[in-house]
């Protein structure tokens, strides 16, 4: 009877290879799309969404923007000459909470003109800083005492509801900031120029130099006439 050739079921080296270098490459791939961020679109091109100038000074800025952000139900939590941040509460769903953090900072923009000069205009800083919560349940497990054993961990476990945070996220929508900066701006319109910071008093005149006294003047007196 003849004999069959043998076959080989052992894959050849060349395609080893091959299968490896595919592999390597479908790995590349998917881990460069799960590395992507979302800070890789930033293109630092824009300047105008989170900042305006203003024709005032810092405090007068800061005070605009106070009372813009106190109008619309913000509670600000730190305020001062050039710093002012305030922070409000939503509710979109049942189960979601939202808190808004709003931060502006004003920094004085162009030169001085000299001693108590003012400087010539001020830059509102603006950003909003968006937190969400959602409403998870969170399990207890209940333990008891019992005498010399200590305690014991028993399986009647409870839930309890707790507010989470899901998601936090810079604002970066244009109108967002347009409607705040143009309500500012009303407010500072609103405000009497000089009014946060008073004007520098005159210095006082000084005082007229004493008389100096001149010679004595003297009299003659008359003698009294002898008495007989």
């Amino acid at each position: 009877m003849p004999t069959l050739p043998s076959i080989s079921l052992r894959p050849r080296p060349s395609v080893l290879v091959l299968a490896l270098l595919s592999a390597l490459v479908l790995a590349g791939c998917g881990s460069g799309g799960s590395r992507r961020v979302s800070y890789d679109t930033e293109e630092f091109d824009s300047t105008t969404t989170h900042t305006r100038s203003y024709e005032a000074t810092e405090a007068q800025t800061c005070e605009a923007a106070r009372r813009a952000l106190l109008s619309q139900g913000y509670m600000v939590t730190a305020a001062n000459a050039d710093l002012v941040t305030a922070r409000k509460s939503f509710q979109p769903a049942a189960e979601v909470h939202v808190e808004v953090e709003f931060r502006v900072v004003c920094a004085a923009e162009g030169g001085r003109g000299g001693k108590g000069a003012r400087p010539k205009s001020t830059v509102a800083f603006a950003t909003a800083l968006q937190d969400r919560y959602g409403l998870k349940k969170v399990n207890n497990s209940a333990s008891l005492g019992v005498g010399a054993f200590g305690s014991l961990s028993l399986p009647l476990t409870g839930s309890d509801d707790a507010m989470v945070k899901v998601a936090s996220q810079t604002l970066t929508d244009e109108r967002f900031y347009d409607r705040f900066f143009a309500l500012l701006d009303r407010f500072l319109e609103g405000q009497e120029p000089g009014a946060e910071e008073p004007e520098d008093l005159p210095e006082p005149a000084a005082p007229a130099p004493a008389a100096t006294p001149g010679p004595a003047t003297t009299f003659p007196v008359p003698s009294s006439p002898n008495r007989g």
